[in-house]
């Protein structure tokens, strides 16, 4: 066979070489510590919670070591390609403060010198490289039909022997230059092959930054290169654009894991350096229905799209905040030490990434967003409301404009103190946290312990007690010396010792207050509501309560 002019007869119009590539595409100048990482979706769906944490984790390795982490589009596969899909990536990150050094920032703008950096831009390079293949006799054109592919699974199938195109079940491997020149010429679609080197009696080693050292079979396979249209397969354009990026470290999902042998495979036959790699194991849920624990599912849980967690209101230095946790279980021990500390300044490792698979727990980012959120300042919480609602809530977001003042001072109830609230969330949280401000409560949370016209007398009493101005320090002796005047025990201790001897205690004076203002037994700070109400709305709240109480 005479390579040189089967790979003209297969790329005529291919006239750069590899060693063009080399020049155009020269290694990085970077300090050797420095680690450069990669984020590569395809433009297929939403940004899925998995591909958002592996993008962090790309992007904490090269900040770390002051690498560079870049944005690659891998759109091969066209049919499955969604509009916007890319400004849907972009933004999704975005909405989460991960930030690229280089890659694509849009459909169409990229920013780098090492793009294009979507992968149907990258065409004739991937065949420049397919084509020096060729000529050194390592890859060859295959005009298997789908029927004849078929066909040698079936055997494989019945023979129980390994499924796959390698071997004597190469059919076209072996074919002469006049063969393959003359079904070009008829028009016979190909794909070009791998022409695989691989024994599957040898094995490859290699030290996995987050599972260890995994050993595997050789690549027998003579895996496609090139699809019939001339656009290559993911196997193929990840060898060489990772190689022309120069990435150092491919951080991805632990599905790939069967797939290294491939990669390994190609790497040596085009003579690149080979990455160190990453995988990293999914993330996982609780299943309510088998009790045991199952994948974040895009069709069940709607926050395995990012973009839930932007529609609902999770800050995003929460959410930054929780995946470092799920990252690194020693996150959460080291900002309990640091809390005035930037997640910078933590020393995230790869290897002390879990094995077996993060477990996703709302729960528990509510606590941290929770956390969050309380050391805010009230203008901050007000203006992230508001941002928040005026993408999400336009109605809310009218009510937080035209009421700017007095929504800052709903945010700042027990704000600032040495034991804030932890009432907020996500800033979906806080329309029903702010509503009985605005709006009269149509429903009543009252004691059960407590009849009617016990009630109506508190609030009775209470109108004569409570004065406009008074002091945080002056008001709870009133709300106490009165619940003893009315037969209520002082403190709660008081009554539990002695309940006969009493209606109740003074809590429960303080709740019927409460719940006769905000509709509500549970809300933060009694004394605060009513001074953030004002006096003549309080007024009419109580005197309201009592008419329904009394009706």
């Amino acid at each position: 066979m005479d390579y040189e002019k089967l790979a003209e007869l297969l790329f005529k119009n291919i006239d750069k070489t590899p060693e063009d590539y080399e020049r155009e595409y020269p290694c990085r100048n970077l300090p050797e510590v420095a680690k450069v990482t990669r984020f590569a979706p395809s433009p297929t769906g939403f940004l899925h919670i998995g591909g958002l944490f592996a993008a962090f984790i790309g992007e904490r390795t090269a900040r770390k070591t002051g690498g560079v982490f870049y944005l690659r589009i891998e759109d091969t596969d066209k049919k499955r390609e969604i509009e916007n899909g890319v400004s849907g990536i972009v933004k999704g990150l975005s909405d989460f403060g991960i930030t690229i050094d280089e890659g694509m920032l849009t459909e169409t703008e990229s920013i780098g010198k090492y793009g294009p950096y979507t992968q149907s831009q990258r065409k004739e390079i991937y065949q420049a490289y397919c084509k020096d293949l060729v000529k050194k006799g390592l890859a060859y054109p295959c005009f298997c039909t789908a029927e004849e592919l078929d066909a040698i699974r079936k055997t494989q199938e019945e023979n129980k022997q390994n499924p796959g195109y390698y071997g004597k079940f190469a059919k076209c491997r072996n074919l002469t230059y006049d063969e393959i020149e003359e079904k070009i010429k008829s028009g016979t679609p190909y794909v070009l092959r791998l022409k695989s080197a691989g024994d599957e009696t040898r094995r490859i080693k290699f030290d996995d930054a987050i599972k260890g050292e995994i050993e595997m079979p050789e690549n027998v396979q003579d895996i496609v290169l090139l699809k019939t249209d001339g656009i290559p397969t993911y196997h193929f354009a990840h060898a060489v654009d990772d190689h022309l990026m120069r990435t150092t470290d491919v951080i991805r999902g632990d599905e790939w894991i069967s797939s290294v042998p491939i990669h390994f495979e190609l790497f040596k036959v085009l003579g690149f350096k080979l990455p160190k790699y990453a995988h990293i194991s999914p993330i996982m849920k609780e299943d309510a229905e088998t009790g045991g624990k199952r994948k974040l599912s895009k069709r069940k849980d709607p926050e395995a799209a990012v973009s839930y967690y932007h529609e609902v209101g999770y800050p995003k230095e929460a959410v930054l905040e929780y995946l470092l946790t799920i990252a690194n279980s020693n996150f959460e021990e080291w900002r309990a030490e640091n809390p005035e500390k930037s997640r910078d300044d933590f020393d995230f490792k790869l290897s002390n990434m879990s094995k077996a698979g993060a477990l996703f727990d709302l729960v528990k980012l509510n606590d941290i967003s929770k956390n969050y959120i309380c050391t805010l300042s009230k203008e901050t919480v007000y203006q992230n409301t508001l941002e928040w609602a005026k993408a999400y809530d336009a109605d809310f977001a009218k009510l937080l404009e035209e009421n700017r003042d007095y929504a800052i001072k709903i945010f700042g109830i027990e704000r600032g103190n040495e034991k804030p609230r932890k009432d907020i969330a996500k800033w979906q949280d806080t329309v029903e946290y702010t509503k009985y401000f605005f709006e009269k409560p149509q429903n009543f949370e009252w004691q059960e312990n407590l009849s009617k016209a016990d009630m109506a007398e508190i609030l009775k009493t209470y109108k004569t007690v409570y004065k406009d101005g008074e002091t945080a320090e002056e008001w709870f002796p009133k709300v106490r010396d009165m619940a003893e005047s009315l037969g209520y025990a002082k403190a709660p201790k008081l009554y539990k010792k002695n309940p006969e001897s009493y209606k109740g205690h003074v809590g429960d004076v303080a709740s019927v207050i409460r719940v006769a203002v905000t509709g509500r037994r549970n809300t933060p700070d009694l004394y605060e509501i009513i001074n953030v109400l004002g006096y003549t709305e309080f007024l009419e709240r109580i005197d309201r309560a009592i008419a329904l109480l009394t009706e």
